[in-house]
């Protein structure tokens, strides 16, 4: 009975935290206060299945970009890639390696591209294009450092190299990620928390902000446009974890079957607080199941505008996996269903490979 009171008031404590804004049609959203928004995109296939839910149940490379902290959980090499044809011609992949360099010690490396699929190029002149076309092409690449702190403590740390080019434009800087992983020791409770692009202001530069000048403006006939500079997507994040069924579950043990429950708060800084629930069915670590459901999700179009059509199962998603092992080679296949409302569903897949 303690065991069921501790999970119901975690519960609620969750949701409280989650529906300061819901339904309250004038919040201030801070939409569009912040550029690469992109950065918030989600990586890993076994986190979408479960909405999103992962920084307190991330584990391994797969992990790192909703948590740093969590590549201090593998044992041998790691390494994941994805690939995944997103909304609107939309196309990201993720290419992961990590390796312990002691028993206590972690580093490895994850990187992030998307490709916008061709889009044409207008100008004043030729406003249904002139016959090119342009990319949107994005990269994140990760160096990220883990340890273990105590037996009970995974801090992370990620230092992350960002660049945009949009045709003749481009935007580069650089961020910091923390986070940590803590197992309370309290009815299995496992807590995490990570902030994610921290960093300076980015700004636009390239040859496209070039304008042509008279030389008695300047002797060179060229002057190059001043962008403004806006904030990253910095996101704060704080989440629980507890396995319900399972060798040390909470509710109930079990040797063969285990049961997660996965629930995130996050706050970012040109949106509301919103959050994540997801849920992981797992038989002896080789079959798993998940259920997950963001939200608040902002492709719902809830309470935005009046009278608009809203999408009452936007943000929920859903996934499988399995784990072989094959000459010492462990090898996991994953796949997530998620629904953007709005910008209609995907399917995403990924691979893991631990040698």
């Amino acid at each position: 009975m303690k065991n069921i009171k501790y999970l119901l008031t975690s519960l609620f404590i969750f949701s409280l935290s989650v529906a300061q804004n819901i339904n309250i049609p004038n919040v201030v959203t801070k939409v569009g206060s912040a550029a690469e928004n992109w950065l918030k995109l989600e990586t890993s296939a076994r986190a979408i299945g479960m909405g999103g839910a992962q920084v307190a149940a991330a584990v391994g490379v797969q992990g790192i970009a909703y948590n740093p902290a969590s590549l201090a959980f593998i044992q041998t090499n790691d390494s994941y890639y994805s690939k995944v044809n997103y909304v609107a011609g939309i196309s990201h992949n993720v290419l992961a390696y990590g390796i312990p360099l002691s028993a206590t010690k972690f580093i490895s490396f994850h990187l992030f591209t998307l490709d916008s699929g061709p889009i044409g190029v207008t100008n004043e002149f030729y406003q249904t294009g002139t016959g090119e076309d342009y990319h949107v092409r994005d990269l994140a690449f990760r160096l990220t450092y883990a340890t273990v702190l105590t037996d009970r403590l995974n801090i992370g740390l990620t230092l992350k190299y960002i660049r945009e080019d949009i045709y003749t434009t481009y935007a580069q800087t650089v961020a910091i990620d923390i986070g940590s992983i803590f197992e309370t020791g309290i009815f299995g409770t496992v807590l995490g928390m990570s902030v994610s692009n921290f960093g300076p202001e980015i700004q636009y530069h390239g040859e496209g902000l070039d304008v042509t000048v008279p030389e008695d403006i300047d002797p060179g006939g060229n002057v190059a446009r001043v962008t403004q500079s806006f904030p990253l997507p910095r996101v704060f994040r704080l989440g629980i974890k507890n396995d319900l069924m399972g060798p040390e579950g909470v509710i109930a043990k079990n040797a063969t079957n285990r049961l997660t429950l996965a629930m995130d708060g996050m706050n970012p800084n040109d949106y509301i607080v919103t959050g994540s629930i997801g849920v992981e069915y797992a038989w002896n670590e080789l079959a798993f199941a998940r259920l997950g459901y963001h939200i608040d999700h902002d492709t719902g179009m809830r309470g935005r505008d009046a009278g608009a059509e809203t999408y009452p199962f936007a943000g929920l998603s859903a996934g499988v996996g399995v784990n072989m092992t094959a000459a010492g080679i462990k090898i996991g296949i994953d796949y997530a269903f998620v629904n953007y409302g709005i910008l209609d569903n995907t399917s995403q897949y990924g691979l893991r490979v631990e040698f």
